[in-house]
């Protein structure tokens, strides 16, 4: 016998290092995978959102899992027993200690997967009844407005507006959406709800007719007209609806839930208005058999009462009886206001025979019984009426006493309430009146001071002077000083005459600086006064 071989060198990992060094040992070596299987075990979204199921062939099953976040953008979704291709990551799951796929796409395997798919969704759909022709409406004869999803970019829009520019002018309304690739169905459905929810009468005209349009493609490319959003959306809408998909060997679903379907976009155009044209030739026809048979119908009238015409007899012949008539009955008036006039008399005779004195003084005691009971009931009467109007006076005027108590009362304290805010009001103006008195004296005392500061005094103050001419204009240079000129030299405390000394050379004054002095008569000199000299000192 052999024995053992020795394994007490061999390194210990745990569980979870095991697990994880296999996890870390597929995804190296595997990393994204494409599997092509059918779906097994699919139960539909768990209550996470997270998809599980197994991918399956002849001999061989692998786990799979899809993620909420994925499983909403993917435009094929999972179904029991379709095949597909998933495109994912392989991994492991150690809580089972198994690996499997985390897919990231799926498709369908080929054309007959999406054509066993549609037939699927047709039965489903079929029994739901959304295919009855009953529930299929009437396109209008003369839509004012249209209504077209379509992308904005494509040959299809052109086409159709071209056509109808053809046919009939129309409003056209185009909803812009993706006509292929993932949220193409949601965008779609989205324009055929969107157009059910514009208000009739409202800024934006509501269609009366729609067209879903698309040009041809291959079966993966007009998959999103299969959707069941889109054939769900436009079961319900209440708009007629006609679907202009592919062309006209395209089949898909949407077709057979629309109102009418037209081979090409261009087709649907066709259905939607008639020739214009054509119309005009028409209308133009219909008033010409209008007219011919009017005049038809006036001839044969007219043919008609020249035939009553010579059938009827003449006047004489038809006034002669009547003429017998009336004078038969002419002849027998006089006896017959005889024996009337005697048949009056008789019974005017027997109505006198029957009023008697007795009779009559009967009635009158009778009618003066009559009388005086209907006068009691009237004194009755007057007096339960008077009896409730005082009643009701009383109860009014108990109500108007105490509404003038309460009227009293609410005018009062309105009163009150009003005099009192009148005090408040008048005591805000009171501080308000002394705020801004408060204000206003101390901006006119920060004006006194600034006066003050800006005062040509206060240069005065600390030893300067201020001379000026005969006129009292102020001097400001030597050169305007002329020759025995007087002068007044003003200080802080007072003002000193003075006379500027004539042994000093005439100043040169231009005519723009000073005017030329007017020629006075000659005065006898005046003593000359002698100024002590006054060091001003400087300014700065």
């Amino acid at each position: 016998m052999t024995a053992a071989p020795n394994l007490v060198n061999a390194p210990e990992f745990t569980v979870s290092e095991l697990s994880s060094a296999l996890k870390r040992t597929v995804e190296d070596a595997f990393g994204h995978v494409r599997v092509r299987g059918e779906i097994s075990g699919f139960r539909g979204a768990h209550s996470s959102g997270h998809c599980y199921f197994a991918l399956k062939d002849e001999s061989a099953k692998i786990e799979a899992v899809i993620w909420k976040g994925v499983h909403g953008r993917m435009r094929f979704k999972p179904q029991e027993g379709l095949e597909v291709i998933a495109t994912g990551k392989l991994t492991t799951y150690p809580g089972s200690s198994k690996y499997q796929i985390v897919i990231e796409a799926l498709e369908p395997a080929g054309i007959g997967a999406l054509m066993a798919l549609m037939e699927e969704r047709k039965k489903k759909l079929a029994a739901e009844g959304l295919f009855d022709e009953a529930r299929k409406q009437l396109l209008p004869w003369l839509p004012d407005v249209i209504g077209v999803v379509t992308s904005p970019t494509g040959a299809v829009i052109r086409d159709i507006l071209h056509r109808l520019e053809d046919r009939f002018p129309r409003r056209v309304l185009v909803w812009p959406v993706k006509v292929q690739g993932d949220g193409s169905a949601e965008q779609v459905a989205a324009a055929i709800r969107g157009f059910n929810a514009i208000a009739p009468g409202g800024r934006i005209p509501r269609p009366d007719v729609l067209i879903v349009a698309r040009g041809g493609g291959s079966l993966e490319d007009l998959w999103s007209f299969n959707e069941e959003i889109v054939v769900r959306a436009a079961a319900e809408s209440m708009i007629p609806l006609i679907s202009a998909v592919g062309h006209e060997t395209d089949i898909t679903l949407i077709d057979f839930v629309a109102d009418k379907r037209a081979p090409t976009p261009t087709a649907a155009a066709e259905m939607a208005v008639p020739v214009r044209g054509e119309l005009f030739v028409e209308v133009q026809a219909l008033a010409r058999r209008t007219m011919v048979c009017w005049q038809r119908a006036q001839e044969s009238r007219r043919s008609e009462l020249r035939a009553a015409a010579r059938a009827l007899p003449a006047a004489g012949d038809l006034l002669a009886i009547p003429r017998q008539r009336l004078d038969h009955l002419a002849a027998g008036l006089p006896r017959g206001l005889k024996a009337n006039t005697h048949a009056h008399f008789r019974r005017f005779a027997a109505s006198s025979s029957r009023l008697t004195i007795g009779v009559l003084r009967g009635q009158i005691a009778h009618a003066r019984q009559r009388l005086t009971a209907s006068g009691e009931r009237i004194t009755l009467s007057a007096r339960a009426l008077l009896h409730r109007r005082r009643e009701r006076f009383s109860g009014l005027e108990i109500r108007l006493k105490a509404s003038k108590l309460a009227n009293a009362k609410a005018q009062r304290n309105a009163i009150a309430r009003d005099l009192e805010r009148t005090h408040r009001l008048a005591e805000r103006a009171r501080r308000a009146l002394v705020t801004t008195m408060q204000r206003l004296e101390a901006r006119v005392a920060h004006s006194g001071k600034l006066l003050s500061a800006l005062s040509y005094r206060s240069v005065l103050a600390r030893g300067f002077a201020l001379v000026r001419d005969e006129a009292g204009h102020p001097l400001h240079s030597a050169a305007a000083v002329g020759p025995n000129a007087g002068l007044s030299i003003e200080f802080a405390d007072g003002r000193v005459a003075a006379t500027a000394d004539a042994n000093q050379p005439p100043a040169t004054v231009t005519p723009e600086s000073q005017p030329k002095p007017q020629p006075r008569e000659a005065k006898p000199a005046a003593p000359k006064r002698v100024t002590k000299p006054v060091d001003q000192g400087s300014l700065f």
